[in-house]
């Protein structure tokens, strides 16, 4: 059954707008509005109407979600890496991830969020935390702003789950020397899996000036 339309007219947030600093120039493009047609516990849809430059009106559908984090848990001989093998129903397959989650606890710093992501998957904490950058994994469709984050120091404990995927999901280790080939057979197929250790190898091999660390 479709969901229910709306409607409601709702103004552009921050809340909507997450993905604002990194947006950058928009020309002579506009929002001038969007209505709600679908609102869930994770997402809503939206219409948005737009202007561009020559004063044309135009809609697009959106997704409206958190922000998320992912973090690379990195290995002390800092030649590996623990991914997680997830079922993901959307696409009815498990797959090879980075560990990962939304922002969705109000107020929560987004290393902080890292850190909770990295115990309730792998039953880690670490040391030092370290932003590999941001990225918009759909921009086409969806306002989801990911920031990546390396996790170095790891010490082991236990697992926390939240929910049933999560309760199945297997720990696994692997070599960062072997990221490309797994990327090319599709082993790895998760986007912000693929950015996010593209990320941490090119950071472990030259780091860059300023890299924001988290002790």
């Amino acid at each position: 059954m479709s969901p229910p339309e709306s409607d409601e007219q709702v103004p552009t947030t921050e809340l909507t707008r997450a993905t604002a600093p990194l947006l950058g120039d928009r020309g002579a493009f506009r929002q001038i509005g969007e209505r709600v047609r679908y609102s869930g516990q994770r997402l809503r849809v939206v219409v948005g109407t737009f202007v561009g430059p020559d004063g044309f009106t135009f809609e697009r559908e959106i997704v409206r979600t958190f922000a998320a984090v992912c973090v690379v848990p990195l290995e002390s001989d800092r030649e590996h890496v623990l991914l997680v093998r997830q079922y993901r129903g959307p696409v009815d397959q498990a797959l090879l991830e980075l560990p990962a989650g939304k922002l969705d606890v109000a107020g929560e710093p987004p290393e902080q969020c890292a850190a909770r992501e990295l115990a309730e998957e792998v039953g880690a904490t670490a040391e030092q935390m370290t932003e590999l950058g941001r990225f918009l994994n759909s921009p086409g469709y969806c306002d989801e702003l990911t920031t990546c984050f390396l996790a170095e120091g790891l010490t082991p404990g236990s697992r926390s789950a939240d929910g049933i995927e999560e309760e199945h999901l297997v720990v696994e280790r692997i070599s960062l020397s072997a990221v490309g080939d797994l990327i090319a057979t599709g082993d790895i197929a998760d986007a912000k899996t693929i950015v996010g250790l593209m990320l941490a190898r090119s950071f472990l091999e030259v780091p860059r000036p300023g890299q924001a660390r988290l002790g």
